[in-house]
């Protein structure tokens, strides 16, 4: 993918990955990872299996689990302490 058709891809999915260009695997993992980060009292083991039946190995659901989580927890920590974002990095849709 060049470039600038990965750009694309990556605000589209920031504005709403259901109207993304995504792949069925991708859209699963993007589900998961809303629900983990939404409502993560609700997540079951029958949404790790919906990664299953997309290919996912439990290695690769173990890693993707973690790289949320932890993404989830620095957004949370930088919230609270008040952190700005980079002035290098362009605002979406820019």
């Amino acid at each position: 993918m060049d470039p600038e058709n990965g750009d694309a891809l990556v605000h589209a999915v920031a504005r709403d990955w259901r109207t993304a260009p995504l792949e069925p695997p991708d859209r699963a993992l993007c589900a998961i990872a809303e629900k983990l980060t939404l409502e993560p009292a609700e997540m079951r083991p029958g949404d790790l299996d919906a990664l299953r039946k997309h290919g996912f190995d439990d290695r690769a659901i173990h890693d993707a689990v973690q790289i949320i989580g932890y993404f989830n927890l620095i957004t949370r920590v930088a919230e609270a302490l008040g952190v700005e974002p980079e002035t290098f990095i362009a605002p979406w849709g820019k």
